[in-house]
């Protein structure tokens, strides 16, 4: 059974942001999206469907970038929102989850507001986007700006699922892409463009909560060792887990089958 869910919206002193939330579980489990062409809320039922387990055991929130995006808006800034947006709702103590982008603003969040953050889980995240690693994203940007809507669905999908998830959902794609908004695009490219050069390699160190790193081998948007890469900039201990997954490409938060159940193995 599909928990209810509720689409709301945050307001602080200098920005709104949507928001998702379901499950009634006395504590919090905060999810990131990763960058996407289209606002993620428009699929809250499949979300919702998707982290139906673990809204069992707690009350998840997904929170969407702010509404007005400055011409400028770096993973820094993302964080700095987010945090803000969680604290207007009196989140504390938060299992966070970050995919792809939402991992490095997770990762900044659990840095900078430890006390926000009881457990992290970061998923295909990066902790350094170098031109080598911003090469992909590069591309999405300039065939966005160039309107070519099936062409960045069709690269996106080429890039972030395994070729056989890809053929299988490539008619949806193109279907999607077909609703994409001019100012869908505009948004696209501003949170894109906030990726380059994102690091936080040298923070990592000073991480006080349990972090679980989940990568996946294929991964050909970031790298097949971006997990590796935040593992050992994190402090060694036991509470420090990593899983790298094969076959499944960067988008294995969506496509892995058992990618909630090692999550709730994690938290409980």
């Amino acid at each position: 059974m599909i928990p209810e869910y509720t689409l709301s919206t945050v307001k602080t002193p200098t920005f709104e942001m949507d928001f998702l939330r379901f499950g009634n579980g006395e504590d919090a489990f905060v999810i990131l999206p990763g960058l996407s062409i289209k606002s993620v809320l428009g699929s809250a039922s499949l979300i919702v469907r998707q982290y139906a387990s673990i809204a069992k055991d707690h009350t998840v929130y997904l929170f969407d970038r702010r509404k007005a995006l400055p011409s400028s808006y770096t993973v820094r800034d993302m964080a700095a929102d987010t945090a803000e947006a969680m604290d207007a709702l009196g989140l504390r103590n938060v299992c966070l989850f970050g995919a792809s982008q939402g991992g490095m603003i997770a990762e900044l969040i659990a840095v900078r507001r430890p006390e926000l953050v009881g457990k992290l889980i970061l998923g295909s995240a990066s902790a350094r986007v170098d031109e080598e690693r911003f090469s992909v994203i590069e591309r999405w940007i300039g065939l966005s700006e160039e309107g070519d809507r099936v062409g960045l669905y069709i690269d996106f999908g080429r890039r972030i699922y395994p070729p056989d998830i890809f053929e299988k959902y490539r008619d949806a794609l193109v279907a999607v892409a077909k609703t994409v908004t001019d100012e869908d695009l505009r948004r696209f490219g501003i949170l894109a463009r906030g990726t380059r050069g994102f690091d936080v390699t040298n923070e990592l160190c000073r991480m006080l909560c349990p972090v679980f790193v989940i990568g996946a081998r294929d991964d050909r948007v970031l790298g097949a060792d971006a997990a590796e890469r935040i593992f050992a900039a994190l402090p060694k201990n036991e509470k420090t887990k990593i899983h790298i997954y094969e076959g499944f490409g960067h988008a294995a938060f969506d496509t892995a089958p058992d990618y909630c159940e090692k999550i709730i193995n994690f938290i409980n």
